[in-house]
Order: C-alpha cells, then structure tokens, then sequence
C-alpha cells in the first residue's frame, strides 16, 4: 500500500516540484496552500506523513505540529527559509520528527522523507508487538518461589508505578534483561517504545553515536543524519546492559543526559529534549569499578536509585523443579517431542549448581531434548560435568575442545592482567571489543 503524505507549502513552484519528486517515487500526495485547508483534511483523512512550511498565509506552522502531534501519531516534518536554532528547537518541542532549511537539496529531502516514514513503521511495529508483549508481562513473567526471587517480585512491583532510575545487578544468566522487561511492561510507559543495548558488544568508537545519534558528515561513513538509541526511546525505556562496560567517554555524557534530560547527536549544534526511563544492569561490582577509576563515581550514584539484585540460582536451588517445568514445556511444544527425565537424571539436574545460572539450564534442556533418541532422557545424556564421571571428561580431547580450552584459558589470563579493561585485552589479543565480548559470552568467562 502506498504511503500517504499532507504537503502544506504556499509557494506554488516549491509545492508542484515536492509533488511531483514524491509522486516520481511512489507516494500518494495531498498539496495544500493554506493551513486551514489541510487541517481541514487531517481530521476527516488518514495519512503518513505531513510536511510543512513554518511560514503560511493564514497560520503558524507550528500551529499545525502542535495540532496534528496532539491527535496523530504520524511525523511531522517542518521546512523553512527562516531557520534558527530557536525554531529547530521549537519545533521538536511541539512534536516535530525534523526540521529542513531552505534552500535544500532534493535528494536530502527525500532521504529525510524516507527515514519519517520508516520510524512510522517501526513504532507501528512496536505497537503490534507490545500487544503481545502485553499478555506475557501482565503478570510477572519470571519464575520463582524461593525468598529471594519472592524479594525481587516484590521490588519488581514497587518501582514498575515509578519512573525511578533502576539498577539490575546479577550473575550473568540470572535473567537481569527479563527482569528490566517486566518493569517496562507493568509500567506506565509500556505503550511506548523499549529500547534494549548491550554496551558491552558496541564497538568503542561508535557508542556516543549508537547512543544519541548523528548528523550527517559527522564522522567518516556518516552519509546521513540517523538517531540514536534514546531518541528511539522517547516516551519510554532505555535499557542498558552491561553498564560497567561502557567507556568513562560515553559515562560523561550518558551523566550529562540525566542531569539535562537533552541529548545532543554527534555532530549536531543543537539540543534534543527526551524523556527516558532509564533501567541498567552490570555483573560486575561497580563500587570496585569506581574504585579502580574504571566507572565514574557520580554516575554510579545516578544509577543505583534503586538497586535489585538477582540472587544466582545456586542460591535458590527450590526454584529449579519449577523451571525445569517451564523450560521442559517450552522445548516439549517446540519441538514437538514427548519426552522426560529419568529419576537419575532429574536428580542430578536439581543438585548441579549451574555457574551460568537460568541461561545455562535452559540451554541443557534444549540440548538434551533436541539430542534425545528415545521418551526418556538418562544421566549419560547430561553434559559430562553435571555427571562427575571422570572418564567422560577425560574423552572430551578432540582438537577442537582442547584448542577452546587453550583460547579460553588465554583469555582469562589476559583479563586478569588488564584487571578486567575490555579494549586493553582486546588489543593485547589483537581482536576486536565487539569480538572479545562474543567469545567472553560463549566460553561464560565473567
């Protein structure tokens, strides 16, 4: 279906060629010259996308933004041959997806155009998806019955009526991004957006840009301007994982962010006002990080409004029947197979300590489901260190475990020797941040 687009533009030239450029490329139009005209449409038509001039004979075009932004949630793009940064700022104040000066380049306002109509869709997407969310998340969605899991229950409850500042801190695999997930969608903002980053796996010298966008020609490859994460956001929530990694950089101005509550894109002279829920989560003791002049002591004092700790689930080993009933329900319908443990084998999954916590038993519970040749699953079928069989271990001597093992070990070492410094090990190691993240996460390294 074609994309519809209310075009308000008195100066008849400017208007029939921005018709005639956004017709040429598929799109249906609607011209107008006068505000009253197409307000007149807006409220009996659907569109998606309006683009306005500030200056029109009968009215304000911010007087048009405030009107449609108020009762539609289609973009509102504004151009004028009397920019400023005042009305740049006004503009996006009242609503507006952007602001072009006049004179422009034809193919910068199409480009500009594009991207309006993809952030529509992307919301309308969001949308789609939240209804479902919606049912998942009614109730919390994560499983326990032990006193520790019943303590985050409750505090997941308490701070889901707030927009208090949350800090999730928890083993890797406790469920940190479910947790920050369920607090979202018990919130008032689970209507809006939820923007999730793993600091960690962003490549350094693109963080500030991942984060609070760009303007075009504001680095090498910035062909074009392009919002970052917290923009996304707007309205709803921001979750970073994996704060205690993000570089002390970006700290200073994610700071700044929640001081001011305005960002302002890499390469840009101006200021953009959002309106954050902001959820982080770290496996690391951040207090230690201060301390090692690692992580900014103002920063974490930003943070951790309300900290919740996920208790690992060596700690909670009652909750482990009822996740096996979950994670056993879940692969048992995927995968269309009507299997079980045996006793032996049942047992030995309730008394292992699980270092990768939830992850990790969900993981062997698909594993030994999808591997399984019979209706019963036995111990031998377990990964070999949950048997403590010691000649399993010892006939896991392919080259390729022993070449990972090495890797590993490597890796540690290296980690130890930077104290923990990701982007120091990753150049010791000659890799990239992003990939010494990927292969931390595979081999469970913390």
């Amino acid at each position: 279906m074609k994309e519809t687009i209310l075009l308000i533009e008195d100066d008849r030239i400017m208007r029939i060629s921005l018709e005639d450029a956004l017709k040429g490329v598929g799109y249906d139009v609607m011209s107008f010259e006068t505000g009253a005209a197409a307000l007149n449409v807006f409220r009996n038509t659907s569109f998606d996308l309006a683009i306005t001039d500030v200056r029109l004979p009968d009215m304000d075009g911010f007087d048009i933004v405030k009107e449609i932004t108020d009762l539609n949630d289609s973009p509102v793009i504004m151009m004028t041959a009397y920019g400023t940064i005042k009305d740049a700022v006004e503009a996006m104040k009242l609503g507006a997806f952007d602001y072009i000066t006049k004179p422009f380049a034809l193919d910068e306002f199409m480009l500009l155009v594009s991207r309006a109509l993809d952030m529509k869709k992307l919301r309308e997407e969001n949308i789609r998806l939240k209804k479902d969310l919606n049912r998942c998340y009614a109730a919390p969605n994560i499983v326990g019955e032990s006193s520790g899991m019943k303590k985050v229950f409750s505090l997941i409850e308490k701070v889901s009526a707030t927009d208090s500042t949350v800090l999730i801190l928890g083993e890797s695999g406790t469920g940190k991004e479910l947790v920050a997930t369920t607090i979202h969608y018990q919130s008032t903002r689970k209507d809006k957006p939820l923007i999730k980053i793993n600091c960690a796996a962003l490549p350094e010298g693109l963080v500030e840009s991942e984060l609070f966008g760009h303007e075009r020609g504001a680095f090498t490859g910035a062909i074009k301007r392009r919002p970052g994460r917290f923009e996304l956001a707007h309205g709803g929530t921001i979750f970073l994982d994996e704060i205690g990694d993000l570089p002390l950089q970006a700290q200073s101005k994610l700071l700044r962010v929640l001081q001011e509550k305005t960002i302002e894109r890499v390469g840009g002279t101006g200021s953009i006002r959002v309106d954050v829920r902001l959820i982080t989560a770290t496996n690391k003791d951040l207090e230690e990080e201060v301390k090692a002049g690692r992580f900014r002591e103002d920063l974490f004092y930003r943070l951790n409004v309300i900290p919740l700790n996920i208790p690992p689930l060596r700690e909670r080993k009652e909750d482990i029947p009822s996740l096996l009933e979950v994670f056993m329900d879940k692969f048992r319908t995927r995968l269309s197979r009507k299997v079980r443990f045996s006793k032996e084998a049942g047992d030995l999954l309730l008394a292992y300590d699980y270092p990768g916590n939830v992850r990790e038993l969900e993981n062997i519970i698909e594993r030994c489901v999808t591997l399984s040749t019979t209706d019963v699953i036995n111990k031998n079928e377990l990964p070999s260190l949950m048997i403590g069989d010691s000649s399993l271990k010892l006939g896991s001597l392919s080259l390729s475990d022993v070449a990972a093992d090495a890797e590993k070990g490597h890796i540690t070492r290296v980690l130890q020797t930077t104290q923990g410094n990701r982007t120091k090990a990753a150049e010791l190691l000659g890799i990239s941040r992003k990939n010494l993240w990927e292969k931390m996460h595979a081999y469970r390294i913390e």
